[in-house]
């Protein structure tokens, strides 16, 4: 009877085990899919609230350069198979916090539809968006706390994007091509490079990733959206920057879809949607004179970056490609990456290791010297004071961290500050998505391309697949700072610094990474494992918030302080002053602050507003409850007729009523 019940329960294991793994093997033979796409603003505040990525104090955001997107794809089997969400936001990273509450929002609309496993959620990385959207402190400190109107912001953002990319869905094709774009990036930490065995210097000559990647969409032969995945860091606008922007990414996305496609963001309809991702751009400057960026030149290096990566990728849509057929799948699991056992063929030296707690080293506080640096005090490479008394406290205080952090000089052990209050996050997603061909891996931090290298090599040994067609997507569903190799590590530049989880963080990461390519060929179910814990109710918002407006001394709400010129020439550059209040009391999430608008006929037809690259909109204090606003508008060389400048407003009274208002500024011509 025993060996009859195993018999049977063999069977039953080998049948349901392989199942599955026909199923998703099998659609769709023709290479249709169902695709949808969608839209949405994600902005968040634009005045008194720290920028996230240069970590500085004193980067408090003083207005817009142009509105942060949400960008939302879904791919699906037909006939209720398999499906993915892939959402690309001009967001300086995606904390847990957004993670978590974005799939909340998602199972209450759609249930199990799309869950942690099917989702992928990940940011551009500009360096020029609105911060203090985290669950941990560190990353909330130079924005004076947790900002709830942003964290919302994002989140309905990310939300209505996927919702009208879910009602959007319609049969389309895929497909995925390549190419090589060598203008548009530069590697920061070269010597750190330069330790990688020679096959991996070999894969990369000139020590960057030049690979740019397209998933297009098409609809009956036509081009109706695209994704493009290429590694630079969005940091083309300065440090000393204070509007709001999307970064040269966002330019490449807006010049394609507004300037290229005539899409209209005012519109309901999606029009041409094209998204530009991250990949592995731990070490990829777009500053290719090594250099911080400086205002104002930073603009036009955000125009000139931004514009090689939209001509790259659109360049492809010229190409034949790999039109994409199979199925559709997915993997998930969620890690503590203080405490992984890493096997003997992960490590490299052939002896297992475990990672450990997070800490922050020396050369993290450094920043990194080419996009924007930190504390003065301390150096990319070696700090000999730094490294001296790190060893020293280490070596008594616990040298399992110490072995497993060395060669960092530890700075900030971060790690045992989460016992008193939640800092950095331990416990991470690492995701598998399989469309067709191709493959992305779901990586909640900044990876090296040599980093990455490994783990596309890992995944693609598994799958099976080119190695071309496995892509890093970093900056997704959280964040744990930097992924370098062990070799890198050991030069502890800012990357390796910034490796919170010691020189055995890459190879756990490959180790989980085989796990779910494994899983994922098998057709086998992955146990997720337990997700962060959920921080919501314990934020500090210190900030105060906007308690009274008054306008400008003598004037109304709206009043025009400073009126245009009469007339101007193409190219030159439109400002108006209003008598003004505060943004953050209405953020104006779908519409906008302002409105450049030309006569047609006895009305008037917008041209451009907030979401524009040619406008500006500035907040200026000028008393504790007064504020200016300017507007500026970059007249193009197409303009010609009558022009006006409109600002639209919320001002907050004694009784805290928020009030609209508009004002409108005296007609303006412009002549070629």
């Amino acid at each position: 009877m025993r060996a009859r019940a195993l018999f049977a329960a063999l069977l039953v294991t080998l049948a349901t085990a392989q199942a599955p793994a026909q199923a998703r093997q099998a659609p769709p033979p023709d290479g249709r899919y169902l695709v949808g796409r969608g839209i949405a603003d994600a902005t968040g505040e634009v005045a008194d609230v720290g920028m996230m990525g240069y970590g500085r104090l004193d980067q408090q955001a003083e207005g817009l350069h142009n509105r942060l997107r949400a960008r939302s794809f879904v791919i699906a089997e037909p006939h209720g198979g398999e499906r993915v969400l892939l959402v690309v936001v001009d967001s300086p990273m995606i904390f847990s916090s957004v993670h978590q509450a974005v799939l909340r929002r998602l199972a209450e609309y759609y249930g199990d539809l799309y869950t942690e496993r099917n989702v992928l959620l990940t940011g551009t990385h500009t360096h020029a968006g609105p911060g203090g959207y985290s669950h941990h402190l560190l990353y909330n400190l130079t924005t004076l706390g947790f900002h709830r109107k942003t964290f919302d912001a994002i989140v309905d953002g990310i939300v209505e994007s996927v919702r009208r990319a879910h009602q959007d869905l319609a049969p389309g094709s895929l497909t995925l091509s390549h190419a090589e774009l060598t203008t548009a990036s530069v590697n920061r930490s070269r010597q750190a490079f330069d330790r990688n065995p020679a096959a991996e210097r070999a894969f990369f000559p000139d020590a960057i990733d030049p690979q740019t990647s397209l998933l297009r969409v098409e609809r009956e032969g036509t081009p109706v959206g695209a994704i493009n995945w290429f590694a630079t860091h969005n940091t083309s606008m300065s440090g000393d920057n204070r509007l709001v922007s999307a970064d040269n990414k966002g330019y490449a996305a807006y010049h394609w879809e507004r300037e290229v496609a005539g899409a209209d963001y005012r519109e309901g309809e999606p029009g041409f949607v094209s998204a530009f991702a991250q990949t592995n751009a731990g070490d990829m400057s777009p500053n290719l004179d090594l250099r911080p960026p400086t205002t104002p030149e930073d603009f036009a290096a955000t125009r000139e970056i931004g514009l090689r990566q939209y001509e790259a990728a659109a360049s492809q849509l010229n190409t034949r490609g790999r039109r994409m057929s199979g199925g559709i799948d997915s993997r998930l699991v969620y890690i503590d990456m203080s405490d992984v056992e890493v096997l003997p063929e992960f490590t490299g030296d052939g002896r297992p290791h475990r990672t450990c707690e997070p800490a922050v080293g020396a050369a993290m506080a450094a920043g990194s010297t080419e996009d924007g640096p930190a504390f003065p005090t301390f150096a990319e490479g070696s700090n000999p004071l730094w490294d001296t008394v790190s060893g020293s406290v280490l070596y008594t205080a616990s040298p399992r961290l110490r072995d497993c952090q060395a060669p960092k000089g530890v700075v900030v052990p971060i790690g045992a500050m989460n016992a008193v209050y939640p800092w950095v996050a331990r416990r991470v997603p690492v995701q598998l998505v399989r469309i067709g061909g191709l493959y992305l891996i779901g990586i909640p931090g900044e990876v090296t391309i040599a980093a990455g290298l490994r783990l596309r090599r890992t995944v693609a040994r598994i799958v099976g697949a080119d190695v071309r067609d496995v892509l890093v997507a970093g900056y997704s569903n959280g964040y744990f700072h930097y992924v370098t190799t062990p070799q890198e590590y050991d030069a502890q530049h800012y990357e390796g610094g910034s490796t919170l989880f010691g020189r055995w963080q890459l190879p756990a990461l490959r180790q989980t990474a085989a796990e779910l390519a494994t899983a994922l060929r098998d057709g086998r179910e992955l146990r997720p494992g337990q997700p962060p814990a959920d921080l919501s109710r314990n934020q500090l918002s210190p900030q105060p918030p906007v308690l009274l407006d008054t306008p400008m001394p003598g004037t109304a709400f709206g009043d025009v302080l400073t009126q245009p010129s009469p007339s101007y020439p193409p190219g030159s550059r439109v400002r108006v002053t209003f008598s003004g209040a505060h943004p953050s009391n209405d953020l104006r999430r779908g519409g906008t602050y302002l409105e450049v608008q030309r006569r047609e006929g006895q009305g008037w037809r917008t041209v451009a507003d907030d979401g524009d690259w040619s406008t500006i909109f500035r907040f200026t204090r000028t008393g504790p409850t007064t504020s200016e606003i300017t507007v500026t508008w970059d007249v193009p060389a197409s303009a010609k007729g009558t022009y006006r400048v409109r600002y639209h407003g919320d001002a907050r009274d004694a009784l805290g009523r928020v009030r609209s208002f508009t004002g409108t500024s005296t007609q303006f011509q412009v002549n070629r």
